[in-house]
Parts: C-alpha cells; structure tokens; sequence
C-alpha cells in the first residue's frame, strides 16, 4: 500500500495552466503504475492518464490528449499532470491512483483498483 497527497490544483480562467503533483510514500513508488483521475460534481469518477513505471508508457482519455501530460520522477516519488489549454469542463476534483505492476491500459477500463489520494479541486472559469 501507497499513501498519496494531491497537490497544485486551484482557479484558472480557460485556456490557463496548471500543473498537479502527486507524492507518494514508500520505496516501492517505481513498482506502481500511477495514474490520474477526476470527479465532476454529479458525475461519475472518470479516467484522465496514466503512466507505466518508466514513465515510457503513457495513455490519455480522448478529451484531454494533447493538451495534458503525465510524468513521473522515481526518484523524488512523484508522479505529476501538466495541464494546459484548460476547459471549464476540466472542472473537477483530481485524485491520484496507484496500482502495483498494473497495465497501463488497465486504469481507463477501472476506476476502483488500487489506492487514492484525498484529491485536488481544479476549477476553470469561462
């Protein structure tokens, strides 16, 4: 098990950037692929990115890619989400998710695996 805190998210005007960072506990951080996900209010959880454990392998849901980034620094335990071009239909809260040796592939096709952070609100006026 990973302990995760969310940090970076606040109020941008559309078209604005912000970047989320997400620390990790433990030594095993390489170990984990580590994603992104978010929650509007009155909707459902929903996939946003995720990151392999070398950070070679990223995927990306269709409305964000392009203009969204995943990364990670193994050695800082840090995984990050550059976000730019930013929609008020960004708006959400952010959480960081963390799953042992998953298949990156795997994170857009479940969103309840793993562990979570207490998220970060982003919010993007028009």
């Amino acid at each position: 098990q990973v302990q995760l805190v969310e940090s970076g998210g606040g109020l941008v005007q559309a078209g604005g950037s912000l970047r989320l960072s997400c620390a990790a506990s433990g030594r095993t951080f390489a170990t984990y692929t580590m994603g992104w996900f978010r929650q509007a209010p009155g909707k459902e959880r929903e996939f946003v990115a995720a990151v392999s454990w070398s950070g070679g392998i990223t995927d990306y849901r269709s409305s964000v890619k392009g203009r969204f980034t995943i990364s990670r620094d193994n050695a800082k335990n840090t995984v990050y989400l550059q976000m730019n071009s930013l929609k008020p239909e960004d708006t959400a809260v952010y959480y960081c998710n963390a799953r042992p040796r998953a298949a990156v592939l795997q994170f857009r096709l479940a969103n309840e695996v793993g562990d979570w952070g207490q998220g970060t609100q982003v919010t993007v006026s028009s």
